[in-house]
């Protein structure tokens, strides 16, 4: 058995030896056969090249877009809305009395609710609100919550027979500057028109309806107006990424300038309406500053030290209770009076905290009103501290 394994082994080898030798021997037949390939595949190239013609190239992206489309027109809404323009008590209102406002909106779910804008609703005379589909059926919608500082709102319609179908949600996490974006609605009445663009940036803040910021706000170059408010930003597969909400515009018209409400923050909020009809969010109590180079020359500290500092403590707010101070005077640099002194914000929980999106985000995120959160402070006189702060419940209106 052992010289059966022995022999078969030398065989194995001496039939190696023959084919690296005809390689060896035959080097310009190998040569001649690496040239062949190359030279089939550089044909095969061209070809494919080829018949990618300018025209074929416009039809496929053509393709794509009415795809998109007609994926999402089923599942978005024009919103019109109707308040009375006084306080006037009369039983029949004259055209004059009434204003119309109008919107979009976008399927949640199958139960019946539609997503759209805070803004769009907010209204205290607000006494009728109509939700039109593509087909031309249209509901009466009631307004079962709001949330003024993401700007989204959540309305409910019967839709009786009508199968509903709800969008289909993305992710705002993975969004990157460049990406395709498209935007579906009612700009200035035209109803369900269809807008495309790139993401022109990501992580915004913009100023919300009351005194806080929206953070993690998505730019883009798809072309919004008023009537689009409401409406979807989309992706390439016709996922909803952002509820568009606000525009820059020195006319009122589009400037390339567009914001979306990141899809991620509706993730969360969106259900917390639909059960509860609003969404808490934790309370810090300050007002704080981003500090950049100039107000790190001011506070005393390296051009490259970033940090929040405290400008000004709420009163009975959650800070105040846990003894966070304030700034308590100002320091002119170069004409300009910058706040100094008070605490200085490095952490929470543990986390790097460079700016004030950055501390917003994280509360946002990851707290709840009671929680307990660890604040890491840098205060003027150089020392690292640490205060264990019980957040509150954000007040609309602090």
């Amino acid at each position: 058995m052992i010289i059966k394994i022995k022999l078969y082994f030398v065989l194995i080898m001496l039939f190696t030896l023959m084919i690296l030798s005809c390689t060896y021997l035959n080097p310009i037949e190998s040569d001649q056969i690496d040239k062949e390939i190359a030279s089939n595949s550089i044909e095969l190239s061209s070809t494919n090249i080829n018949n990618l013609n300018n025209s074929k190239i416009v039809e496929e992206n053509e393709n794509i877009l009415g795809n998109i489309y007609k994926k999402i027109l089923p599942s978005v809404v024009q919103i019109k809305v109707r308040s009375k323009s006084d306080s006037s008590n009369s039983f029949i209102l004259s055209s004059n009395q009434i204003q119309i406002g109008e919107g979009s909106g976008f399927v949640w779910d199958e139960s019946g609710h539609i997503v759209t804008n805070h803004h769009l609703v907010n209204d205290p005379d607000l006494f009728r609100v109509n939700v039109i589909f593509s087909d031309g059926s249209e509901y009466n919608a009631e307004v079962i919550g709001s949330d003024p500082h993401s700007d989204l709102a959540v309305l409910k319609i019967n839709p009786d027979q009508q199968i509903l179908i709800p969008v289909e949600i993305g992710t705002s996490t993975l969004v990157k500057v460049g990406q395709f974006a498209a935007a579906i609605g009612n700009p200035f009445g035209q109803d369900f028109t269809f807008t495309t663009g790139i993401i022109s940036a990501t992580g915004r803040t913009i100023q919300g309806l009351g005194q806080f910021s929206i953070p993690q706000v998505i730019q883009t170059d798809a072309a919004i107006n008023p009537g689009n408010s409401g409406g979807p930003l989309l992706n390439r597969n016709a996922q909803v990424i952002g509820i568009n909400s606000q525009i820059a515009s020195r006319d009122g018209g589009n400037s390339g300038i567009g914001f979306a409400v990141p899809i991620d923050i509706a993730k969360r909020v969106v259900p917390e309406i639909i059960n509860n009809g609003y969404f808490e969010y934790s309370f810090l109590g300050i007002a704080g500053a981003t500090i950049n180079p100039d107000l790190a020359i001011a506070l005393e500290l390296t051009k490259t030290f970033r940090g929040i500092l405290i400008v000004e403590i709420i009163n009975g707010g959650p800070a105040e209770q846990a003894g966070l101070i304030g700034s308590s005077e100002t320091k002119n640099i170069d004409g300009d009076n910058l706040p100094v002194g008070g605490d200085i914000i490095t952490h929470v929980d543990g986390v790097r905290v460079k700016s004030m999106s950055d501390l917003i985000i994280y509360l946002d995120n990851e707290t709840r009103p009671g929680d307990e959160a660890i604040i890491g402070l840098f205060n003027d006189g150089g020392e690292s501290t640490q205060l264990v702060v019980t957040l509150g419940t954000r007040p609309i209106n602090p």
